[in-house]
């Protein structure tokens, strides 16, 4: 119930209190009959409820309470209804304010949109209007506040959902991942390899409603043509030799849940229609299967490529292209966001500090000047590459230049061919040996716009002996 307080000829009109978590709205208008209709409406939805009958003596109460919504009218004696907008956004950004004026259409009303009202509503509005934008305008200061609340949380830890950075450009993919993750629209994740485009697909995932249900990733590159449509569908027993029993595709053991296409740009063109068919229509059939099957699934792909040049080149459907990319994210180079290599470093040394027992806690000087100048081709990729294999050579508990593996720096800082060192406590040749193979594993594909037939070419190796060679780097 609205209460009262005599309080002169101050005009103001108490509140409920005791009401924890109830929004608080402070009705400031002359007109006391207007004042006290919208006490009665607001106070009857369950609102707490103060106010005033000039805008001196709102702004009083503004500097000693704080208010979720202020309803003011236009004019008044003294400070206008604008005047009155101006100074409490001042005072309390983060209020939102409806005004009441005589004509919508005015020049006052627009100003007072300018200067941050949420909605404006004529003098012989419908209640049920006004309950309306009330409740938008609650429900836009309480994604306000949640916005706030995550940026603040962002800033504290640098990091969010397995990623971390503090450059604009990864503050904006984490806000974007908040936004995208609250709808079911497919999405395109565009980056170079090696930017973490898979971390941003499970993040979006795991800041979902589908959070609880599977996350299946399906590699479009690394599956033979042969085998990714039984992979992508399933197949019923009989269908081909082998097809010993019925067998669940991934969009089946996906169902409610996320299927990640890694790699999209590598899917042959006859998977491109069926793929098409299960994106439309949510349907699809076993290979040898005449039954349709409905799942229920969000898509989320990633690529290196550039689909929409694919596209003009009629080596990639421009229906599916738009169906799976009906929200682009594009992560940026580690080289165009420099100022998270520190971070990187940082957590990575602690990262394999961890893995391999070492007490290690910083990185020298000069060894972080040597990174923080590289390029970086295979981007947050290589970088962990570099910052383990430091790891497991360095002997100190700080990182040294002397071991880092910078490729094409100079001659201290790459492979050292002809002055070889091996610390006291030796080195692990497999390891070494795996990791120059990893790199110019990365090399060919970085060549070959990542596809593996070509660098399969460029390595001097047969196809399926560069995809073993990747499962086993685990390079994807």
């Amino acid at each position: 119930m609205h209460h009262s307080l005599a309080e002169g000829d101050r005009g103001i009109t108490g509140c409920n209190r005791g009401r924890s978590g109830v929004s608080r709205i402070l009705i400031v208008d002359d007109d006391r009959s207007m004042r006290e209709f919208l006490e009665i409406l607001l106070d009857r939805e369950g609102y707490v409820i103060t106010s005033a009958s000039r805008g001196t003596v709102a702004l009083d109460l503004c500097k000693k309470e704080k208010f979720d919504l202020i309803i003011t009218d236009l004019k008044m004696p003294g400070i206008s209804g604008i005047d009155l907008l101006k100074r409490i956004k001042e005072i309390s950004p983060e209020t939102m304010v409806i005004l009441i004026t005589a004509y919508a259409s005015g020049q006052s009303a627009i100003e007072a949109m300018k200067e941050g009202a949420h909605d404006y509503l004529e003098k012989n509005f419908d209640v049920e209007d006004l309950k309306s934008t009330v409740r938008d305008a609650l429900d836009k200061k309480g994604v306000q506040e949640d916005d706030a609340l995550f940026i603040k949380s962002i800033r504290e830890s640098y990091s969010f959902g397995g990623m971390i950075g503090k450059s604009p450009e990864m503050m904006k993919i984490y806000g974007l991942i908040k936004k995208v993750a609250a709808t079911s629209a497919n999405v395109l994740i565009l980056g170079e390899s090696g930017t973490g485009k898979e971390l941003v697909a499970k993040s979006i995932h795991q800041n979902s409603d589908r959070k609880d249900m599977p996350f299946v990733v399906i590699n479009c590159g690394g599956i033979p043509e042969s085998l990714l449509e039984s992979e992508l569908f399933g197949y019923m027993k009989g269908s081909f030799s082998g097809a010993y029993a019925d067998k669940e595709g991934l969009f089946e053991v996906a169902h409610g849940g996320v299927v990640f296409l890694d790699e999209i740009g590598d899917l042959p063109a006859l998977l491109q229609v069926k793929l098409l068919r299960a994106v439309q229509e949510k349907t699809f059939r076993r290979v040898g299967g005449s039954e349709d099957i409905t799942v229920d699934v969000r898509i989320i792909s990633a690529t290196n490529q550039d689909l929409e040049e694919k596209v003009k080149e009629d080596n990639f459907r421009e229906d599916l292209y738009y169906r799976l990319n009906v929200i682009p994210v594009t992560i940026q180079p580690l080289r165009e966001r420099k100022e998270d290599i520190p971070l990187l470093v940082e957590h990575f040394i602690e990262k394999y500090s961890r893995k391999f027992g070492k007490e290690i806690r910083k990185i020298s000087v000069y060894a972080l000047e040597l990174l923080m100048d590289y390029p970086f081709p295979g981007n947050v990729r290589e970088l962990e590459n570099i910052i383990e294999r430091s790891v497991a050579l360095e002997s100190t508990n700080i990182i040294l230049p002397e071991h880092l593996t910078i490729p094409g720096m100079d001659d201290e800082a790459s492979f050292k061919e002809t002055n070889v060192e091996i610390p006291d406590d030796g080195i692990s040749l497999n390891e070494e040996m795996a990791r120059i193979e990893r790199l110019f594993i990365e090399k060919a594909l970085e060549k070959s716009s990542h596809s593996k037939t070509r660098a399969a070419e460029l390595l001097n190796l047969s196809f399926d002996s560069l995809r073993y060679r990747m499962e086993k780097l685990q390079i994807h």
